[in-house]
């Protein structure tokens, strides 16, 4: 049975939203939670049917969000230390935290340790789109200064990603830049761009409004672009929910509109958009698994990145990824 490791003291509310994120997830799905972190605390949260459904290690300190990222090599007591440490030691198959994701970064990268051939590891999200399936964008902030070489390997992960997890033949991938012309571009994108050529599925340049029109299924960039997209991503959505709230309460045939959508239309739209429906992002290019959760996570949040670490470990992407880098030229 899959086993998880689980950060169970570093989220923004402390361990209560986390733990019930681990029970409604074992209310679905049998999988072995792994809970890290001051055991007292733990259990007295925990519904006590639970006890004999969950592991716990003991583990005294907690890398707050004011702390350097690497902290976490340094403090070997803290609930993410110890919790990538399962990973590393194959007494766990994946690491989730919704701790400090720098910290939690830091310590899967060089504990864990990376792929073969890969550079520097990627952290991907799914963005909303118009079509069926959601578009995989990264790097969101795990590489704010990127080589070419960086930025194609992220392509190579995304395009492995998108056939094993997200099920797409043949996805198509895109790079982020300032028009679709191959001319566009900064000197970054520019240098990548002939080599994401080696990959099947690169499709070209996109532009930002590409990754919610469907037009890609896979969209590279380096992490400083792509933390700032979706932090604006997430301000957007929240902005017009908000907007739509205060124009509906102004007008009587707006209400009974939205009442009458209410079910239907306005619920399938939260779905597509609400971050909690991801739960967290894949740190993609480690040899094990590491899911980074919003320190904010709610309940279902957590519930839905556990569910997200059971299928990474389970398609077996990691060997996906590292066969479609050795059947290219760049290494």
């Amino acid at each position: 049975m899959i086993k998880i490791a689980i950060d169970a003291m570093g989220g923004d509310f402390g361990p209560e939203p986390i733990i019930e994120g681990v029970v409604q997830a074992l209310e679905e799905k049998s999988f072995v939670p792994i809970l890290v972190g001051n055991k007292d605390e733990i259990l007295s949260l925990l519904p006590q049917y639970y006890f004999d459904k969950v592991e716990i290690v003991e583990a005294s300190d907690v890398i707050e969000m004011s702390d350097s990222a690497t902290d976490a090599l340094k403090r070997k007591d803290s609930s993410i230390y110890k919790a990538v440490e399962l990973v590393r030691e194959g007494k766990a198959d994946a690491v989730m935290s919704a701790g400090h994701s720098g910290a939690t970064m830091t310590a899967a990268t060089l504990r864990i340790g990376r792929i073969p051939g890969i550079n520097k590891p990627g952290l991907a999200t799914l963005m909303p789109s118009i079509t069926v399936t959601k578009t995989l964008v990264l790097d969101v902030g795990s590489v704010t200064d990127c080589k070419p070489l960086n930025l194609f390997q992220f392509g190579a992960m995304g395009e492995a990603y998108a056939e094993k997890i997200l099920k797409i033949r043949n996805p198509k991938v895109g790079l982020l830049a300032n028009g679709s012309e191959e001319s566009k571009g900064n000197e970054l994108t520019k240098a990548t761009f002939p080599l994401l050529k080696e990959l099947k599925g690169f499709v070209g340049n996109v532009e930002g409004k590409d990754i919610f029109n469907g037009k890609v299924n896979v969209v590279v960039c380096d992490g400083f672009t792509g933390n700032i997209l979706l932090k604006t991503s997430e301000g957007v959505v929240s902005t017009v929910f908000g907007l739509m709230k205060q124009h509906i309460r102004k007008s009587l045939p707006a209400k009974i509109g939205a009442f009458m959508m209410k079910k239907k239309v306005f619920a399938n739209m939260k779905k597509q958009v609400d971050k909690d429906e991801y739960g967290g992002a894949p740190l993609l290019g480690l040899k094990g698994c590491a899911i980074i959760s919003h320190g904010a996570s709610s309940p279902k949040a957590i519930k839905n990145a556990l569910f997200q670490a059971i299928h990474y470990v389970e398609s077996d992407v990691n060997a996906s990824i590292e066969k479609l880098l050795s059947e290219t030229k760049l290494k």
